[in-house]
């Protein structure tokens, strides 16, 4: 056999097998990306799983699978070290992330990266690009598939000491003048017998001293509730966007609020949480109000996780949309305050509130 025979049969077999890998190597092949957790805080943890599956029985030599992603989450390496996985940043906001696979007929490879996210937020996947090689890398055959990967991180949380509830909390419900429920273990006083008193509540005591009948007259308690109110502007004169090291500090308030909102539950007292920021682009400002019930502590660290660093109204008008609530404990997280802040706590005081103003690193007042 000639040379040149041999050369034309061997691009024939290189154009064949081209052709055939072009039109088939994305057939039948399924892929998917998920995380492990829905959720995670800030430095927890997680895998990238993907699932990738050839359904024909032609193999596939490489395959690529790329996709960008916040290079707030770093990757720790995978669980099938033999093949190839490489996250290379474009910029200083999003990177690459792109695994190699090779793919045998039938068969299915999972792999799980270490994820460790570095920053609040929510991080999503939702496309990913697949490139698939021939047997001599000449022709590549490329499909674009959208996935639903979402990673919801959760701010870090801080040492309990270091965010100290209320007073008032640590001493129980609070004593309020509407009726809601008598107290068997708060006693106001002693008063004469009603019709309708129990006969538990009467004081023999002050019965015998008085020569009529007395009992005990009990004070009336609601369900405890914290509210915790988050200033994301650092300076009254200050507007947009925060430098990054502003920004810091106010994750660092971000985490002070979450800590003190899962300790009030933990505690059986009801938490709420509000912000002069939004959850959402070109929302309104954040505000839950107090409540105790399953999954709040999942709720409060949800929209802390989506809440953007951005003041869309100044603190005192904020203020204002809270003149109206009564009975809580509210803890102010503020970096500052001025004349017309204050003036507007001393009003939320004398609503019937306990006001506590902190800032992290810088004590309570």
């Amino acid at each position: 056999m000639n040379t040149a025979l041999l050369t034309l049969l061997l691009g024939l077999l290189v154009l064949g097998q081209g052709t055939l890998f072009r039109r088939r190597a994305l057939k039948r092949l399924t892929y998917s990306r998920t995380f492990s957790s829905r959720t995670a805080f800030v430095g927890e943890e997680v895998a990238l799983v993907e699932v990738i599956g050839n359904r024909k029985l032609l193999p596939l030599p490489w395959l690529k699978a790329e996709s960008r992603l916040s290079t707030a989450l770093r990757f720790g390496g995978t669980e099938t070290s033999s093949e190839e996985s490489r996250q290379v940043s474009d910029n200083q906001a999003v990177a690459y992330h792109s695994s190699v696979f090779f793919l045998g007929p039938y068969s299915r490879v999972t792999r799980r990266h270490r994820v460790t996210p570095l920053k609040r937020g929510v991080f999503s996947a939702r496309s990913v690009a697949l490139t698939c090689g021939d047997l001599f890398g000449t022709n590549a055959a490329q499909q674009q598939l959208d996935v639903d990967a979402e990673l919801i991180v959760y701010p870090r949380l801080v040492a309990e000491q270091d965010a100290p509830l209320p007073s008032s909390r640590e001493q129980g419900d609070l004593i309020v003048r509407r009726w809601i429920a008598p107290d068997p273990f708060l006693i106001q006083g002693i008063r004469p017998y009603r019709a309708g008193d129990a006969q538990r509540d009467v004081h023999w005591a002050a019965t015998a001293r008085t020569g009529s009948l007395q009992v005990k007259a009990r004070d009336y308690t609601a369900d405890p509730h914290l509210l915790v109110l988050l200033n994301v502007q650092l300076k009254v004169d200050q507007w947009g966007n925060l430098m990054e090291y502003e920004q810091d500090e106010v994750e660092t308030a971000i985490s002070h609020a979450a800590t003190l909102c899962l300790q009030a539950l933990r505690a059986g007292v009801g938490a709420g949480l509000a912000a002069n920021a939004p959850i959402v682009p070109g929302g309104e400002p954040l505000i839950m109000m107090p409540e105790r019930s399953a999954g709040r502590d999942t709720e409060i660290l949800e929209a802390l996780a989506r809440l953007r660093i951005l003041r869309i109204r100044t603190m005192h008008a904020f203020l204002d949309d809270l003149s109206g609530v009564t009975g809580l404990d509210i803890v102010v997280l503020t970096a500052y305050t001025d004349e017309w802040i204050e003036e507007r706590l001393q009003a939320l005081r004398r609503a019937g509130n306990s006001v506590t103003v902190q800032w992290p690193g810088r004590g309570t007042a």
